[in-house]
């Protein structure tokens, strides 16, 4: 069996986080829309979960299209046009499909686990008829629910997306960028976080100050899009591109720390930096 070895993790100052919300602004200007087309494309896709068997594989998708959005970002770092074909390259690349769609495995079940330990009793939650509603995104669903079980699921989802994000953040770049195994991935992607979780919580930090206006100025619109009438549909779109903007500056935190952290010397497996095909 070959065992990849320990790839080399650098150590960086807590002012790095910083650094890295500001590289992200800086990325995301350099390509607006391009990168929101594909940020659109993204969330026009995860709204086919609700399909059976197409969600579940959107599902197991997950850590693909996020390389693809990490490889968008490569070009742009490189004064390239990201192209729209760059979000599914990893889907068709070889050893590396099977790899990110093992990790989405994992994650899938890791969400399950962490559910199943926090609900389990509780017999109302676990209704099948309830669960049904629930993924047909029936929000009056929780109605029938106390206050406490509300809560439960709430820290279920917060605690599952923790653990998830947290196993997937260097490990989705060391596998696409790096062409890592899924093991040495998680193992390296783990040691990244806790030798630099200073810089990871300056990084934070930042953020959750950055989600505040975001957060402000979202609600503003939304209740401006109430008594707006034809300017409704415009007021909800410039929420819609707002909050995509925000997820776009979460991938290009993603991808600025993980440049500094181990580097991108190696030549990626995708080069397309234009409207062209893309090499899988």
């Amino acid at each position: 069996m070959n065992h990849q070895p320990a790839q080399k993790v650098r150590a960086l100052p807590p002012r790095h986080g910083i650094a890295w919300l500001v590289q992200s602004m800086v990325l995301l200007r350099a390509q607006p829309s391009r990168l929101l087309l594909l940020a659109v494309l993204l969330q026009i896709m995860m709204g086919l979960t609700q399909m059976p068997l197409v969600g579940f594989l959107l599902i197991l998708s997950v850590p693909a299209l996020s390389a693809g959005i990490l490889q968008a970002f490569l070009v742009t770092s490189e004064g390239g046009r990201p192209s729209p074909r760059l979000l599914f390259a990893p889907l068709f690349s070889g050893s590396h499909t099977g790899r990110l769609l093992s990790l989405g495995a994992l994650m899938f079940m890791v969400g399950i686990l962490t559910a199943t330990l926090f609900l389990s009793g509780n017999e109302t939650v676990l209704d099948p008829d309830l669960l049904t509603r629930l993924e047909q995104g029936d929000i009056d669903a929780l109605t029938v629910l106390d206050q406490g079980t509300i809560h439960r699921m709430v820290m279920a989802f917060l605690i599952g997306i923790s653990v998830s994000g947290t196993l997937s953040y260097m490990t989705i770049p060391l596998i696409w960028f790096k062409d890592r195994k899924l093991g040495p991935a998680l193992a390296d992607g783990i040691k990244a976080l806790m030798t630099n979780w200073k810089p990871f919580l300056v990084l934070g930090l930042g953020m959750a100050g950055l989600l505040v206006p975001v957060v402000l100025l979202a609600g503003l619109l939304v209740n401006l899009a109430g008594s707006a009438g034809l300017l409704s549909i415009a007021m909800m779109g410039l929420v819609m591109i707002l909050l995509l903007a925000f997820q776009l500056i979460l991938f290009a935190t993603q991808f600025c720390a993980f440049r500094d952290i181990f580097g991108l010397e190696t030549e990626p497996p995708t080069t397309s930096t234009d409207d062209g095909q893309f090499v899988a």
